[in-house]
């Protein structure tokens, strides 16, 4: 017998998805800026990233551009990191 459920059977229903979204809480979005290249956004981003998981709060990045510096990538190392995907 085939199978007769659909897709939105085997959703969960938007309900409970916003009951758990509640229970969760907020998250915060930081958006460092600066004026020109080399002033410091990446450096002071994944500093307030160490702060974070210093705190306990998981920190993953989803995409970093080191532009190439040592001292970025080192700041990187020790976090999780999203793959980037090829579209």
């Amino acid at each position: 017998m085939p199978d007769d459920r659909t897709d939105s059977e085997n959703r969960p229903s938007p309900d409970a998805l916003l009951e758990h979204a509640e229970r969760e809480g907020r998250g915060r979005l930081r958006i460092f800026l600066g004026a020109a290249p080399g002033v410091g956004k990446t450096y002071e981003m994944l500093m307030a990233g160490r702060a974070r998981r210093a705190d306990g709060v998981d920190v993953v990045i989803g995409i970093v551009e080191t532009h190439g510096r040592k001292e970025t990538q080192a700041l990187v190392d020790g976090y999780e990191v999203i793959p980037r995907r090829l579209v």
